[in-house]
């Protein structure tokens, strides 16, 4: 059950983006001639790519939950911006998107794990690879499942000064992960967010399993926006994939 109404108020609090986090789009972005086309799956309420937007980009966000696109949409202020965002899941974005176009295509804030099959996520990086220009970039941001892949355990808690976000990964009775989630609003209510979803926790060397069978010829595992090194003890993962 998902209940992610509950979220969309404090999205923007618990996923804001960083000046690290734009310094390294910056970094990534210098290959390309402007305007450097971005593609941003699962793009949440799309603060980041308003922002994007903002500075010359041409952006396009897709995402699954039409509470999340609504908000996205009402940032719009400028017609004039190259920016648009449609209802959609990274399981159909191949057949929708035009091949070849995106320079850097992006998952962040965990939200890779809600494509919750081995399979898909194969299909995923495919699709992937067919979007993206030849010298195209993908950035995912993820937690290190290598750490946290033990039944009942807390990934760390988001919160800003109105709000916390709980997120605890279980096992189901058929052997699935599923996560559960719940937002603590300033008032002290507990509201749910996500019960027992279906998900499914890539480790690192999957993500570059996976990757390297699409078709692309490098990967890169940071611990953070600031390209620190990734050792396996970090609690994330940015994964750079050329």
């Amino acid at each position: 059950m998902v209940s992610i109404q509950n979220l969309v108020e404090y999205y923007d609090e618990l996923y804001p983006v960083s000046e690290a986090q734009k310094k390294f789009y910056n970094t990534i972005s210098l290959d390309y001639q402007k305007p450097v086309r971005y593609l941003r799956t699962s793009c949440g309420a799309g603060l980041f790519e308003h922002l994007l937007a903002r500075d010359g980009a041409d952006v396009t966000g897709i995402e699954y939950f039409p509470e999340l696109l609504r908000s996205a949409n009402l940032r719009r202020r400028n017609q004039l911006m190259a920016i648009r965002f449609f209802q959609m899941s990274e399981l159909d974005m191949g057949r929708f998107l035009g091949k070849g176009f995106y320079n850097i295509l992006s998952n962040l804030s965990n939200r890779i794990i809600y494509i919750h099959d081995k399979t898909l996520l194969r299909k995923f990086f495919f699709d992937s690879r067919q979007l993206l220009s030849e010298d195209g970039k993908m950035v995912l941001e993820f937690y290190n499942y290598d750490k946290f892949n033990s039944p009942g355990i807390f990934l760390p808690q988001r919160e800003s000064l109105r709000t916390k976000l709980t997120t605890r990964l279980d096992v189901s009775g058929d052997g699935q992960w599923v996560v559960n989630q719940t937002i603590e609003t300033g008032s002290g209510r507990i509201l749910p967010v996500m019960e027992n979803e279906a998900v499914f926790l890539p480790k690192p060397a999957e993500i570059e399993l996976f990757a390297r069978e699409a078709g692309f010829s490098s990967v890169q595992l940071y611990s953070d926006f600031e390209m620190s090194p990734f050792t396996g003890n970090e609690d994330t993962v940015i994964a750079l994939i050329s």
